[in-house]
């Protein structure tokens, strides 16, 4: 620390070891923004600067699979296109378990229950894992809405389009609400090819913003869902369990 304090600038290159992707941060800096990140690839001749980090993290999505959102994450000030995957099974052991590789296990708690309890999908008896894909890590809430329809697409065995994004935090009462910089991110969205996007009804975004993009609003998780799966199905082919489509959960 008092190393830290002496210099003018501290940065951090951080990554996953069985990843080619690296993240360089800026902790401190005297003369200028610490928001700013770059992002790296470790090749044969060294560390190459990736200057699309959206088409890099979203290069190796050929068609829709079941399970798999797209969200717009910011690393630092920088918009940036990640894959959230989901896969749920019937639980073997004692309990349900719940393994969360690339954000908060504690969210992904969260947002298991308000599925059960105000979307009707039973998710009790289900082990759930979730990935977020190229060993970055999202720890902000804007990435809720995508992993909680990450979920409801593998209980359903319903994969989306490819060219769908979704955004929002969720809220325990199954509400979603804006998370900040709605604009830049869709806008990010739209420069990499994607034309529907799944938003809170409660957001304001300029019509330039989301130019190319077909909106759709939504103000509950369970909204979300039926949009998006209109199709009523028992979950994970033929495991007869029953999925409650009759809309919020009163009690």
């Amino acid at each position: 620390r008092v190393l830290e304090h002496m210099v003018d600038v501290v940065l951090h290159l951080e990554g996953e070891r069985t990843t080619e992707l690296r993240i360089l941060r800026s902790e401190k800096n005297r003369f200028g923004s610490t928001d700013e990140v770059v992002l790296f690839q470790m090749e044969g001749n060294g560390l190459v600067e990736v200057s699309d980090p959206s088409g890099q993290m979203l290069s190796q999505r050929k068609g829709p699979v079941v399970g798999s959102v797209v969200t717009p994450v910011l690393q630092g000030t920088r918009p940036m296109l990640v894959e959230v995957q989901a896969l749920t099974a019937p639980v073997i052991g004692p309990m349900p378990r719940r393994v969360a590789n690339g954000m908060e296990g504690n969210r992904l708690v969260l947002l298991a229950t308000v599925l059960s309890r105000r979307a009707g999908i039973p998710l009790g008896g289900q082990d759930i894992v979730v990935n977020v894909t190229g060993g970055l890590r999202v720890t902000e809430t804007s990435a809720d809405l995508a992993t909680a329809l990450a979920i409801a697409s593998s209980f359903k065995d319903q994969s989306l389009e490819t060219d769908v994004v979704a955004l929002g935090e969720v809220g325990l009462g199954g509400e979603v609400r804006p998370v900040a910089q709605m604009g830049r991110r869709l806008q990010e969205a739209a420069r990499l090819g994607l034309r529907k996007a799944v938003i809170p009804e409660a957001a304001e975004v300029d019509p330039a913003d989301v130019k190319g993009l077909d909106i759709i609003p939504v103000a509950t998780l369970n909204q979300a869902i039926h949009a998006l799966f209109p199709r009523a199905r028992s979950a994970g082919r033929g495991q007869g369990i029953p999925v409650n489509t009759e809309g919020e959960d009163k009690a």
